[in-house]
Parts: structure tokens; sequence; C-alpha cells
């Protein structure tokens, strides 16, 4: 087997072209945190090259579910990091409101991997008056994952942060461990591809959310991206990101703090 932390053999190189022609994800993007992650799960597959580690992930769509989930590290709960969604419905969407004059804010939840965060930012929207149109914008690289997010069925340990008069308004029953999320909340999301690093984005964003995705990022990597979603955002605009992703550098972006892991585009 290839030596863990040789990332930059040759047939290592081949190896993350493929993927990246494969599925958008490009591994150069990442520390090296990321790539001992790929070493790690080709031992627990017992794979032994790099070519071998492609043509199972290829041609078996339940091993490219595994790969891609074990990189980026899909959320996989509702309303993660309470205290943040608090902050959300309680400070930044009704100064949004207020500073906007309108309820029909332009959100958008960045890196939605399986769907528990936009649906989340769709039950706040609901809470909190807002109009639909406009939709929550919901991106992923992963298509497999959308594909899942759409369907809408989770466990119900992934709601353990949710009241359960919301559970009752806004899921479903399928049995006595699986909910689905109601039609309503479904309508007020549209999902879309979209590579974070490579794609232009769309602009004129309220409220972009964008956590745990960034986290093995190169640093000159994470600033480009918060420099494109200051730009997709509106004056007034907030970005949210995961509590280990604090930006550091947001002034010389040109970000302002309006509360913990959130920043503001000056008006």
């Amino acid at each position: 087997m290839p030596e863990q932390k040789n990332y930059d053999s040759p047939e290592y190189d081949i190896f993350k072209k493929k993927i990246k022609s494969m599925t958008g994800l490009d591994l150069n993007s990442y520390k090296n945190q990321i790539h001992r992650r790929v070493h790690m799960l080709m031992q627990r597959w017992d794979v032994t090259s790099y070519e071998i580690y492609y043509e199972i992930i290829k041609k078996d769509d339940k091993k490219l579910r595994e790969f891609l989930d074990y990189l980026t590290i899909n959320v996989s709960e509702f309303f993660r990091n309470l205290p943040r969604w608090q902050d959300l419905e309680m400070k930044i969407i009704p100064e949004l409101i207020k500073t906007r004059g309108s309820k029909r804010l332009k959100l958008w939840s960045a890196g939605c991997a399986t769907g528990e965060e936009p649906y989340s930012l769709a039950i706040l929207s609901s809470e909190t008056g807002l109009s639909c149109p406009p939709h929550v914008l919901a991106s992923d690289i992963d298509e497999g994952a959308i594909k899942i997010a759409k369907n809408g069925v989770y466990q119900k340990k992934q709601t353990i942060n949710i009241l359960q008069e919301r559970i009752t308004k806004y899921f479903t029953s399928i049995d006595s461990e699986t909910l689905e999320i109601k039609n309503d909340v479904k309508k007020r999301v549209s999902f879309e591809r979209i590579n974070l690093i490579e794609d232009g984005f769309k602009n004129d964003f309220d409220l972009i959310l964008c956590r745990n995705v960034v986290i093995y990022f190169e640093a000159e990597t994470k600033r480009k991206l918060y420099e494109k979603f200051f730009k997709a955002l509106r004056p007034g605009g907030c970005l949210l990101v995961g509590s280990t992703e604090q930006i550091f550098e947001h002034r010389s972006i040109g970000f302002e703090s309006a509360s913990p892991f959130i920043y503001r585009k000056p008006q």
C-alpha cells in the first residue's frame, strides 16, 4: 500500500485528477488531514493501489457514497449547534427583516450535505414568517447527497434539537424510528449542485450558511471562498460558519462581526 504521507506520488496525482473529473471534488484544495482520511479508508477497504481504489469508487455507488461521506463529513443532525440557530431566529433574521423592510429574504445553505441544514433553515424561515418564494437555496457538490436530501427521510435521533411541537408541525412519522419532512417544508427548499471552489455564485443573498465545509481546506482556498461569499451577499447580509471555523481575517475581507461565528457585510 502507498505510504500514508506520500501525497505527492505520481499515482496519487492521477487518482486525484480522476476523482475531480468524476465528482468535482478537488483534493488539492484540502489540507493533509483530508489526505490522511483517503488513506485510512484505503486501509479499511484493504485496497493496495490507487488504481484499484478508484475503480471500486467508480463502479460501486455505495462505496462512492461512503468515500464522499467520509471525506466531507456530511452533517447528520437538524439545528446542529443550537445556540447559533437561536441567534438566527431571535436576532439575525429579525434584524434583516427590519433592515430590508420585507420578509422576502434570500437564504443559502452552501454545502447542504443530506439536507438537515437547509430543512432546518426552511423551518426557521417558516417560524419567522419569511415569504416563499424566494426558496432556501440548498447546494452541494455531491449529487448523491442531494438525492438523499430531496427524499427528506431521517432518523428520529437526528431531530434531538427540535421541540416536539415543531416535530409534530413539520414532520410526518413513518415508523417508530423514522420521520419524513412534510411537503410544506420541502417546497421551501430548492436544491442545486454547486462546486463552491470552482463555480460562480448568484448574488444578493441576505443570509448564507456554510458550516463544517471548509474545515479541511487550505488557508488560501478558505480565504478565496469567503471573499466569494462576501461578494454574493447584499450589504447588511450575514455569513454563518461552523463552530471550529472562525474567520480570523474577516476584517481584511470586509466583514464585521455580528455574533459568534456570524459575519456581516456592512451596509
